[in-house]
């Protein structure tokens, strides 16, 4: 039966001290903290161990008060000899899924950031976010380490707010809008490329960018098939190299090309609106123009964050590592390229387009030939990336409905078939959500606004303060050490960031398609019409 989480009476604390005080326990602290590794000490759980629903076997309840490294072992152990094992994947393997992950298309974004915040600030809002994700992602897994029983942020969610029903199910859903949201920026990016590369409409394939869309579809439903991340890093590592060569070259073709896209030299108007067009040499500011609105630049700084911010699939990730310590490794070596890439293309390539020939994605800022070849080296990730999500959401229905089922961890028919099911469905609520918002920054900035706000944000603030209460220092005001007071104070304004991502930031988002919509700068909803670049 499909369903919440229940509590395990048993309870999962660190060891109390010789002197039987349980008041305090010191969790890692100093490198292990930062960099994880066998040194590792973990701290009390926050909360009983939660079994995926009622109904489960005698096995989930004997676990009751086994620490949680003896989970993991016996986690470990009931999957050894099986067909489809999950707990496989090294800090390596982990971080190639990170890396996939992080390093994608919303990368040309960037450039598009940068025009409307300046250059400066773009690149110090790109590290200070970059570093925020990393220190966040940190508390995620010490989360994680004291609770290896969890799967996933929808377990998360129901432990971080006292084991209630309404939080399960609100992470949930919010889990799989979020992930479905971003397989249809895919679908939608899909078939922006193609039409890139015919040049246009064309009568040759009817309604074309909804024709296109769906072929997109059903090749990232096969894509996604493969049932264990263990697999999917393989795909992921060459996403990745592919990616790399794609902005690569954009920052190469951004440089050596005579002029961006559709420069002019002389003023000129659309002869269809009368509208002035973009004209003259391209113009970059260090700094913010002054004619940049609170919605445009708050649109500018969700489309960097978006990026940036993927807690949402680490649960999932850390699920499957065979040592969990080892997932900091994976997690510096992701954060340390991700903030190399991602300022030297923003940057760069702003540089060379000015703001007003600035297209998001930036492939369009370059000429025809240039951004057709620029494009194309990024067709693994618009696959893949989007494969990915679509396998962390099937995981997390398909392991509920098959907990304790043989059909879990071995080549069943009802097993593959089921799983193959559920992918189908969140491929075409992808499809349908990538032909009703059919426009690629706004998209950006919607997600990071309503979802990024508690995943990226205000969960992690409250698993930090949950942690401490459980390890013995309940308040802010109770630790006085430096540490404790800055991480505490830090910890305050994350959960108030993300907060204001969600009013804030959605409005700002709302107020932005609105707008496009008002100037015509976008496609209608389901519209046949070309969407390339």
């Amino acid at each position: 039966m499909y369903g919440t989480a229940k509590t395990d009476t048993g309870s999962d604390l660190a060891s109390p001290s010789p002197s039987g005080d349980r008041g305090t326990v010191a969790a890692s602290s100093g490198w292990s903290a930062w960099f994880g590794g066998p040194n590792t000490v973990i701290g009390r759980r926050i909360a009983p161990r939660i079994v995926p629903f009622t109904g489960d076997g005698p096995d989930d309840e004997s676990d009751s008060g086994l620490s949680s490294d003896a989970i993991l072992e016996k986690q470990l152990a009931q999957e050894a000899g099986s067909a489809i094992q999950y707990r496989t994947c090294s800090w390596q393997k982990t971080a190639a899924l990170l890396f996939s992950e992080y390093i994608c298309l919303a990368i040309m974004s960037f450039p598009w950031s940068y025009s409307y915040l300046g250059l400066i600030p773009g690149i110090i809002l790109t590290i200070v976010q970059a570093l925020i994700v990393l220190y966040t992602s940190l508390v995620l897994w010490q989360f994680c380490l004291r609770h290896p029983e969890v799967r996933d942020v929808c377990d998360i969610g129901q432990m971080l707010f006292w084991n209630k029903k309404w939080a399960w199910w609100f992470t949930a859903i919010m889990f799989l809008l979020n992930n479905t949201f971003i397989q249809a920026l895919h679908v939608l990016t899909g078939a922006k490329y193609v039409n890139t590369l015919i040049g246009g409409n064309t009568d040759a394939i009817s309604c074309q960018t909804v024709s296109i869309g769906f072929i997109v579809a059903i090749i990232s439903w096969l894509a996604s098939l493969p049932r264990t991340f263990n697999v999917l890093s393989h795909l992921g590592t060459a996403s990745a190299f592919f990616t790399f060569i794609s902005v690569l070259l954009a920052v190469i073709f951004a440089a050596i090309e005579s002029h961006p896209a559709k420069y002019s030299a002389v003023p000129v108007t659309d002869p269809a609106t009368g509208k002035a067009l973009p004209s003259g040499a391209p113009i970059v500011t260090l700094i913010p123009l002054a004619s940049t609105t609170f919605v445009n630049g708050l649109n500018a700084f969700l489309n960097i964050s978006y990026t940036l911010i993927g807690q949402i699939t680490l649960p999932s990730f850390i699920a499957e590592m065979k040592e969990p310590r080892d997932f900091p490794k994976a997690l510096w070596v992701c954060t340390i390229l991700e903030i190399i890439v991602f300022t030297i293309v923003g940057g760069a390539v702003y540089a060379y387009t000015g703001n007003q020939y600035m297209t998001s994605p930036a492939f369009g800022s370059l000429q025809p030939l240039y951004k057709k070849l620029a494009f194309s080296f990024m067709i693994p990730t618009i696959i893949f990336l989007g494969v990915l999500y679509a396998s962390v959401s099937a995981r997390f229905v398909f392991l509920r409905i098959f907990h304790n089922s043989r059909h879990k961890n071995e080549n069943t028919v009802v097993g593959w078939a089921s799983w193959a099911a559920i992918l189908l469905v969140t491929w075409v609520l992808a499809f349908v959500v990538a032909n009703s918002i059919p426009f690629f920054s706004s998209l950006l900035s919607l997600l990071s606004s309503l979802f990024d706000s508690f995943f990226g944000f205000i969960f992690w603030g409250v698993a930090y303060f949950r942690m401490r209460k459980a390890d013995g220092a309940p308040s802010l005001f109770k630790d006085r050490t430096l540490r404790g007071w800055f991480e505490g104070a830090l910890n305050i304004v994350i959960i108030l960031t993300g907060a204001f991502f969600l009013t804030g930031g959605t409005y700002a988002t709302v107020q932005g398609i609105i707008d496009e919509y008002e100037a015509g700068t976008v496609g209608r909803p389901f519209s046949c019409a070309s969407n390339g670049l």
